[in-house]
């Protein structure tokens, strides 16, 4: 997951969507391992600014992401997220 618009939102065409989203969010993890929240808050915003800006991300991608990760979070990290997502869709 280089950057949002090549988050797939767990799809794809060979039909192993689960493995292939589990893959992309290890990787993603991995690069991030270490880091604070407000670093990868800001990475979120610059990386989503960047695309927004380029034409390259859509709210229709944000929302795809959200559905996707906000599974795996407690109920307070989901409404960080939910609020980032706003804040993204509104850039």
């Amino acid at each position: 997951m280089g950057d949002f618009a090549n988050f797939n939102g767990g799809k794809n065409d060979s039909g192993s969507a689960k493995d292939d989203f589990m893959k992309e969010a290890t990787a993603a993890a991995a690069r991030y391992n270490g880091r604070n929240e407000n670093e990868l808050v800001g990475e979120i915003f610059a990386r989503a600014a960047e695309g927004k800006k380029k034409g390259t991300l859509t709210n229709a991608e944000i929302d795809a992401f959200y559905k996707q990760i906000s599974p795996m979070l407690d109920g307070a990290k989901r409404k960080k997220l939910q609020k980032i997502v706003e804040r993204l869709k509104s850039m």
